[in-house]
């Protein structure tokens, strides 16, 4: 069963990449992001929280990135390729959404993780 699932959701992942680029930001569960993970060694995962909220852990190889600073927009561009999916995460799923709003403006493919980290935790307990 749980090879059927992976399937599917691979299916899904790679018939949503053959989609035309920046066609808007993709909601993407923390399964989802899981597989890509485990999966794809090319994508780009972003943690938007705030310094305070680092501190609590982050997902392996997140790229720390605040939304709430002012230069969110300058660092992202510094800090990421264009040519690579970014996945987007946050505490909950609000402020990823705005990060990727801000990407997708900015040429990059955004996936947003439902839930965010909070979702990530639930998860992997």
């Amino acid at each position: 069963m749980k090879k059927i699932v992976l399937l599917l959701v691979l299916a899904v992942t790679t018939i949503s990449s053959c989609k035309p680029k920046n066609e808007g930001v993709v909601d993407v569960t923390v399964e989802d992001l899981e597989v890509v993970l485990n999966n794809d060694k090319n994508v780009q995962l972003i943690d938007v929280r705030t310094p305070s909220e680092w501190v609590d852990g982050i997902i392996d190889n997140a790229i720390k990135i605040n939304v709430t600073a002012d230069d969110f927009e300058k660092l992202a561009l510094e800090k990421l390729d264009k040519s690579n999916p970014v996945y987007i995460y946050c505490r909950s799923g609000g402020r990823s959404k705005i990060a990727a709003d801000v990407l997708l403006k900015n040429g990059f493919q955004p996936y947003n993780v439902l839930g965010g980290y909070m979702a990530w935790e639930e998860k992997n307990k």
